[in-house]
Formats: structure tokens, C-alpha cells, sequence
């Protein structure tokens, strides 16, 4: 077992080994904490710049921000207007064709009527090709965007 040491003490002290909480209320002084370290890497500041003030403008809202937005609302709101005249020409041409040429709008393939083979089936897979050529080209935009954000200053 260890030597008593309380004889060279003061009356009142606590034990070696009491919490530290006990000794500094007994007034010994605390150990000190150990320092973290902290690791500097020069690379790393030279790629802050631009993308982190893009960033920070879009988290807060700020006039560059708010016209960084902007710029991808229009550019997926044109794809979108592009788009839409692209299945408006395309589903709309029909019944303009069968009107001006009466003569196709009699035609008969596997004595089913033309009109309704074109518009009853073939128009849906023009409007899912649409709709995939639509995701593909609006994550374009958003992938665009990112990396206009992410993009280092020149």
C-alpha cells in the first residue's frame, strides 16, 4: 500500500488522488489540458476563393446569389418552353396532316386506321423519349451550375 502523506499536507487539501474538481475547489491548481493540434495545409487555402464566396452568397441570399439562381431558373425554364414547342409541333402536325391530306387519314395498317396508330400509340413513346431528353438535359443545366459555383477563381 502507498506511504500516508497526509502529514506533509495541508489540513483540508485533497488526496492525490481525488478528482480534479475536488482539487481545485480545495484550491490546488489544475493540471493543464493538453493542446490540440491543429494541421495547416497550405493547398488547402489556395483553393478557397471564388466557390466558397458563390457559396456563401447562395446561402445567404445576396444579390450574386439570387442572380446565380436566376441564371439556372432560366436556363431550365427555356429547356423547358424548347421542349414543350417540340411536343406541341410534333403531337400538333398530326391532326394538321390528317386535315390537309384526308387521304392519310384513310390509310389502314393492320386494318387499324392510321390517325389512331399515330396518335394513340406512337405518341407515347415520342413523349417518354421527351421526358428523358428533358432529365438528361435539366441535371445538365444543375450539373452546369455546380460547377460554376465550385469553380476556383481565375
Amino acid at each position: 500500500m502507498a506511504e500516508d502523506d497526509s502529514a506533509e499536507r495541508p489540513p483540508g487539501s485533497p488526496s492525490a488522488d481525488a478528482p480534479p474538481l475536488v482539487a481545485a475547489a480545495a484550491g490546488a491548481p489544475l493540471p493543464p489540458k493538453p493542446s490540440r493540434r491543429v494541421r495547416v495545409v497550405l493547398a488547402e487555402v489556395g483553393r478557397r476563393g471564388y466557390a466558397d464566396r458563390s457559396r456563401t452568397d447562395l446561402a445567404e441570399q445576396t444579390q450574386v446569389g439570387e442572380a446565380l439562381v436566376r441564371g439556372l431558373i432560366r436556363a431550365q425554364l427555356a429547356l423547358a418552353l424548347r421542349l414543350s414547342l417540340v411536343v406541341a409541333i410534333g403531337l400538333g402536325a398530326l391532326p394538321l396532316l390528317f386535315a390537309v391530306a384526308p387521304t392519310v387519314g384513310t390509310m389502314k395498317i393492320a386494318g387499324i386506321n392510321l390517325p389512331w396508330l399515330l396518335l394513340g400509340v406512337a405518341a407515347f413513346p415520342f413523349l417518354v423519349a421527351v421526358g428523358f431528353t428533358y432529365v438528361y438535359l435539366a441535371e445538365r443545366n444543375e450539373q452546369d451550375f455546380i460547377a460554376l459555383v465550385r469553380r476556383p477563381e481565375r
